[in-house]
Parts: C-alpha cells; sequence; structure tokens
C-alpha cells in the first residue's frame, strides 16, 4: 500500500490501530485471540478435550465473549480452519493463475508454500485431528472434506490439467491418481510432525523442504511427456 494510498484511506474516516483507545484495540484483537487459543488447544488436546471455558480463560476473556463472537465450539472450529488452512486457497488460485512459469516449477512451489503455511505452523495438527476425531463429528467431518480436501484437490486438479493442456506432462495418466500421489507426502509429514517417539526409538531426522523437494521430482521423472 502506498503512502499516499494510506494518508487517503485515513483522510476518509480509517482510524489508524494505535490511535483507537485501548478498549477498541482489544475489542477489534478478540477474534483473532480466540482463534490463536483455540488451535493451540485443538491441536494440544484434540476437539473433544477441548472446553470452551479453556480457550475463552487462555485468550484472557470470559465464556460468554467468546459465544459474541462464535455460536458454538464447532464454530469456533470450523473458523480455525478456515483462518489457517483454505483461507489460503483464494490466494493459491489466484498465484496458479497469474502463474508465467512451467507446471513442474508450479508444483515445486505448491509443496514448499504447504509447508511454510500450514506444515510448519501448528495448523499442521488439525489434519491429524481430523484423522483421530472425524468420525465421532459428522458435520465437522463434511465440512472439512469440503472446505479443506475436495477444495485442495481440486487446485491441484487444475495445476496437473495446466501441465497437460501444455503438452508438459503425459495425458495418459489418471489425474486423480496425480492428486493423491501428490498429497501423499504431505500427510507423511504431518504424521512425522505430530508422531510422539517411542521410548528408546530415536527420532526420524528429516528436512521437510529437502524431502518434498525429492517427492516432487520423483513424480515429475514419471509424469512429465516424453
Amino acid at each position: 500500500m502506498s503512502a499516499a494510498f494510506a494518508a487517503n484511506s485515513h483522510a476518509i474516516g480509517q482510524i489508524p490501530q494505535n490511535l483507537l483507545p485501548k478498549r477498541e484495540r482489544r475489542k477489534d484483537a478478540r477474534p483473532g485471540e480466540l482463534l490463536a487459543a483455540a488451535l493451540d488447544l485443538f491441536v494440544e488436546k484434540g476437539f473433544a478435550a477441548t472446553r470452551a471455558e479453556e480457550v475463552a480463560q487462555r485468550a484472557g476473556v470470559s465464556k460468554g465473549t467468546l459465544f459474541l463472537y462464535f455460536a458454538s465450539k464447532e464454530e469456533l472450529f470450523k473458523a480455525v480452519v478456515r483462518e489457517n488452512i483454505s483461507g489460503h486457497y483464494p490466494h493459491w488460485h489466484e498465484e496458479m493463475q497469474s502463474f508465467g512459469g512451467t507446471t513442474a516449477e508450479m508444483l515445486h512451489l505448491c509443496a514448499q508454500g504447504w509447508w511454510e503455511n500450514i506444515g510448519a505452523t501448528k495448523a499442521c495438527g488439525i489434519g491429524k485431528l481430523m484423522m483421530s476425531e472425524g468420525a465421532n463429528f459428522p458435520d465437522l467431518q463434511r465440512f472439512y472434506q469440503a472446505e479443506v480436501i475436495e477444495a485442495g484437490n481440486q487446485l491441484m486438479l487444475r495445476i496437473f490439467q495446466r501441465g497437460i493442456d501444455r503438452g508438459e506432462f503425459r495425458a495418459d495418466l489418471n489425474v486423480n491418481h496425480l492428486v493423491h500421489l501428490f498429497v501423499a507426502p504431505f500427510l507423511f509429514l504431518m504424521i512425522w510432525k505430530h508422531a510422539s517417539p517411542q521410548a528408546g526409538i530415536p527420532t526420524l531426522q528429516l528436512d521437510p523442504k529437502a524431502f518434498l523437494t525429492t517427492q516432487i521430482d520423483v513424480l515429475l521423472g514419471g509424469l512429465q511427456a516424453r
């Protein structure tokens, strides 16, 4: 944002956060603080074991304040997923639309982007949570399937189809299978990151970025048009 634009925005009534009264700044920050606290607790304890009171306490507000922003614990969970996972998808679609490089380069960019924005963050634990608890909460499972899994698959389908249409990738392969092959290393990293090491067994040493690069290179070896 340019300085001139910022100045014009303030001139028409957008008051900078640092000039707002302290109480107003705190009120504006509460949804983000609640979402951060909820993410921490959902990943640490799971969905079923996390109580709304705990989320509110960690965010420094009352339980009643939490429900002013989120109607239920389920709605809070959905907001956490949108804030930390599915909220990235619109930007990634736009980035793909304007990308000028090869589709192979795009796949590497997607893999590294996933790790930096999701895999390396606490949000990575949400996927493990859904694996372990999703069947007990059908509404949340349907929500996660639609807004995370299916939406992510559609993004990857577009990318692979781009490679086929441009003559970069083989056209004789099942595109849906390619999506699953691409996603599999992410699932492995998610489990690797959150699995508790057993007593006496050293934790697997792994460089996630290098691992993803190797996985994509191997996939491309069989995918690129000859």
